[in-house]
């Protein structure tokens, strides 16, 4: 695939950027805006009240910092002059000025276009300067005057400024009254924890309630404009009100779990998780409406689930789009809602890595709401000492994202900035902000307490009544509430709990439940588990891909076309994978005028796709975003290719939290591949060995020889690790993947050096029908054996030729372990069976130093087959011969590294 880099084309007024892999699959164009631009009139009343004009865009821009977004006025902020009219010239407060073009102060019935606009209207200055601070300096705090597009800035004037905006507009009282009921269980349930389990870290909502009503609002606001499906993530506080007062998570199956319970059914071998990793997917019903809520299990790593929500809600739209009308959008169905902490949202780069995907054509989803629920401390770090901008929020500001501050003890003012958040999402599909300034009741969890490092803030905190409580008095005040109905309803819900709490002797887990399109997939250690299926096709197949990829046939082609030809969808995706780090993919080619793409086995099938998404430099979120697809659809081989083997170091969190380990903690599947550029080649310390040690360390793999009946289970790890070495076993490996009727994540050593290698080559009929991956591999040994040479990888190919250049392939047999997790304990005693006789040693090679590649994770493996071939006086044990022990998994010196290498082939047949 080659580019030419053309120039950046101007439009109409404006630069675009570089229409580079457009229109391949996946892309999907940018929502149309239709804001209309100042009229003549408009423009010339702006230049004739220019002064008007600047402080007006000022209050616009700088109103927020004096809003009352703090409810506990702790923020320190200097005043704020540019709010003053009279630093721009404007003194008398009687005089009138024309605001035609400068406000908008029309309603606004339909859309962001507004309706019809006044030739003229004139306005006395101190009415302006009272209906801005209205607008802009009250409990919610907005800032969009950052934006670089001119549509935006003026749909957020348009609609704040309308005459019935939604900041202004009454609420019903039974919203009023909804608001409080789920303020009031809220601190019910948290008095209740707090009593009955005095010692449980719950991490409690007492302080931010208003979060509430505030998911409340949105998923309401969200089911009556059409979406059908949210996926919510969040870290641990609150979790566990809004799973019991929001998302129907039964009270008793929660206290089943406190008291020491598993939530997971018995008969499945998983180990659970915390309490504050608990998940749900309750389907709730607005009026006619219904949406589905599926709040996401999270590890203790915060914001690490972020870009797994967003993997999955992109992979859960491509089947809602098909089945959708025509003119159906990325958003339109479904949504993305993140929680956050104040701390971690400024702290932890995952959250920048997962913003820098979100307008990215191959992995927006439509825009995402975020809502950050912000106690101004994390941990014990007060906000000055937690970050360098002043407002958490600030890092939405490197993808443009509007913020709206909102004060959390106002439930009200927070619901109605919801609304005006999806009001912005549903329109321009793009990521905003809510920071709802709360406060922290207790410590970082119920058994810290605060005051010893932040006493200021805790003194004002336990001097102040609860927000559910003085809502509660706003409504009685109101009258629409009574303080008997209160008591009431409140002493119920108690009851319910105390209810619930009696009923966990006799409670036991259901059985899991999952989503319609994982039915056909069994569980991984059930008896109907095929573990290694047939993954051959017939040559006519074969020859129809090959051609179809428009260039010689390679592994990658064959398998990507035949799964499309067999129903699956394929997604690949990280750092240039569509030409391939090594210019070995070329799966889409490039119009070398127009720079339009084409992927050419798309044309293979109408309903099934390969998507090739280029992505951002992160490791971390698109790996994360990848595993988020896999968690959705088990019809998709989703594939995340490092750009060399060692650049997965970036997301380590994602691969020790979510891919080793989500079924085991959650009973959660899934086919997730990982490909890692593998092999010292000279490159240098970096860039060399794709660290297969630390893939197998995580692995559950079995050390003991299976006994009989039980080689099903044994086969069942969390994760397979491999290190292929033909086309063929490449092929096999990713159908195996899709073919068998259960999901497992493959990580493969992708050897990069034998990419262009003649004698690495497979023929068709290694992959006719009938044939499957082989997790060994023999060779050589063709008389009298007297070494057997184990080993995985791309160093075959060295030793291969040493045997034959020595005339050595009667005395030495060589053999491959393609497959290292699971421990091939039966293929690898077959192979070795027919040498054990004859053989004087047998030797494990490795070019990877020694603390480092597969020698840690085989040696006591392999004394177990050795021991169950019983031996009877002959070999042993494996002797290692390779690199010594290193702090680095390569030399950077060129002369150095050949000289191990040729010392690393002399070692493998020293003595013979």
């Amino acid at each position: 695939m080659l580019v030419r880099r053309a120039a950046a084309k101007r439009a109409t007024g404006s630069v675009t950027m570089r229409s580079y892999h457009d229109r391949s699959f996946g892309f999907r164009e940018p929502r149309k805006l239709k804001i209309p631009d100042y009229t003549p009139s408009e423009l010339q009343n702006r230049s004739t009240n220019a002064a008007l004009l600047r402080y007006v865009d000022s209050v616009r821009q700088h109103g927020h910092r004096a809003a009352t977004i703090d409810p506990l006025d702790l923020l320190e902020r200097d005043p704020v002059h540019a709010l003053d009219p009279s630093r721009y010239g404007l003194n008398d407060m009687e005089k009138e000025y024309s605001v035609h073009g400068i406000l908008w102060n029309q309603q606004m019935p339909e859309g962001p276009e507004g309706g019809e606009r006044l030739e003229s209207e004139t306005w006395k200055l101190k009415d302006i300067v009272e209906f801005l601070r209205s607008v802009y300096v009250g409990r919610i705090a907005y800032e969009f005057m950052h934006s670089p597009s001119k549509s935006e800035r003026l749909w957020f004037t348009h609609l704040l400024e309308s005459a019935g905006p939604p900041a202004k507009t009454p609420m019903e009282g039974e919203t009023k009254k909804r608001m409080w009921e789920l303020l009031a269980r809220s601190e019910t349930f948290d008095h209740f924890l707090q009593a009955k389990f005095p010692n449980l870290k719950r991490y409690g909502l007492e302080g931010a309630e208003s979060m509430l009503p505030a998911l409340d609002a949105l998923f309401r606001t969200s089911a009556n404009a059409g979406v059908s499906s949210i996926i919510l993530c969040m870290p641990h506080r609150g979790r566990l009100s809004l799973l019991t007062d929001l998302l129907r998570f039964s009270p008793t199956a929660l206290f089943h779990k406190i008291k020491g319970g598993n939530e997971v059914p018995e008969g499945i071998e998983a180990t659970g998780d915390v309490i504050s990793h608990l998940a749900a997917s309750p389907t709730l019903k607005y009026g006619d409406k219904e949406v589905k809520v599926s709040l996401l299990q999270n590890p203790s790593h915060l914001e690490a689930v972020n870009p797994v929500a967003l993997g999955k809600t992109r992979a859960k739209q491509y089947s809602m789009i098909r089945d959708s009308s025509p003119d159906c959008a990325l958003g339109d169905r479904v949504m993305c809602v993140q929680l956050h902490g104040d701390a971690a949202f400024t702290g932890q780069g995952v959250v920048m890595e997962t913003l820098g995907l979100s307008n990215l054509p191959h992995y927006t989803t439509g825009g995402s709401i975020h809502i950050v629920v912000n106690n101004n401390i994390g941990y014990t770090t007060p906000a000055a000492g937690a970050r360098s901008s002043f407002y958490c929020s600030d890092i939405g500001k490197m993808v443009n994202a509007p913020v709206l501050h909102v004060n959390g003890d106002h439930p009200e003012d927070v619901a109605r900035a919801v609304n005006i958040a999806f009001a912005y999402r549903n329109f321009f599909r793009r990521d905003i902000i809510i920071d709802l300034m709360c406060y922290r009741q207790w410590g970082h969890n119920e058994l810290d307490e605060p005051s010893y490092t932040s006493p200021k803030m805790y003194k004002l905190i336990r001097s102040r009544p609860s927000v559910p409580k003085m809502y509660e008095e706003k409504l009685i005040s109101e009258g629409g509430l009574s303080a008997e109905d209160a008591k009431s309803q409140r002493g119920a819900y108690k009851s319910h709990l105390e209810s619930c709490l009696q009923s966990v002797e006799s409670y036991s887990p259901p059985p899991v439940q999952h989503d319609k399109q994982w039915k056909p997939v069994v569980w991984p250690a059930s008896t109907q588990a095929n573990g290694n299926p047939e993954t051959g096709l017939e040559s006519m197949t074969l020859t129809k891909v090959g051609k179809a990829s428009v260039e010689v046939p390679d592994n990658f082609a064959l398998a990507f076309g035949s799964l499309l030809l067999d129903g699956y969808d394929v997604r690949i995706s990280g750092q240039d994978v569509g030409r391939g780090t090594f210019s070995q993919r070329h799966a889409m080619l490039v119009d070398q005028e127009t720079e339009r793409v084409v992927v050419p086995l798309n044309s293979l099938s109408d309903s099934r796709k390969l998507e090739l998404a280029n992505s951002s430099l992160s490791e971390m979120a698109v790996l994360g975003f990848e595993y988020g697809v896999s968690w959705e659809r088990p019809d998709i081989l989703p594939i995340w290719e490092a750009q060399f083997g060692d650049f997965f170091n970036g997301s380590q969190v994602i691969i020790d939290t979510f891919i080793s380990s989500s079924e085991t903690k959650w009973m959660k599947q899934s086919g997730l591949v990982m490909l890692l550029p593998h092999g010292l080649d000279g490159a240098g310390p970096e860039h060399s060995s794709s660290r297969i040690e630390r893939m197998l360390q995580l692995t559950n793999d079995r050390y003991n020889f299976p006994r009989k009946g039980d080689e099903a289970r044994a086969r069942n790890v969390n994760m397979h690790v491999t290190y292929p070495t033909t086309p063929a076993q490449y092929f096999h490996l990713l159908r195996r993947q899709m073919t068998r009727n259960y999901r497992k994540p493959l990580i493969v050593a992708a050897p990069k050096g034998l990419l262009r290698l003649p004698a690495a080559s497979s023929s068709l009929d290694d992959m006719k029908p009938g044939t499957r991956f082989q997790p060994v591999l023999s060779t050589f040994g063709e008389g009298q054996v007297e070494r057997v040479i184990l080993l995985s990888g791309k160093l075959y190919y060295d030793l291969a030729k040493e045997v034959t250049t020595r005339g050595l392939a009667d005395r030495v047999a060589l053999i491959r372990l393609e497959e290292l997790c699971p421990f091939p304990f039966l293929e690898l005693a077959d192979a070795l069976r027919p040498f054990v006789s004859t053989a004087t040693d047998i030797i494990w090679v490795q070019e990877e130093a020694r603390n480092q590649g597969a020698w840690g994770h085989v040696s006591e493996r392999l004394r177990t087959v050795l021991a169950s071939l019983e031996l009877e006086g002959k070999v042993k044990q494996v002797e290692y011969r390779g690199r010594p022990e290193s702090a680095v998994p390569a030399t950077g010196v060129a002369k150095w590294h050949a000289a191990e290498h040729a010392g690393l082939l002399r070692g493998a047949f020293e003595g013979l």
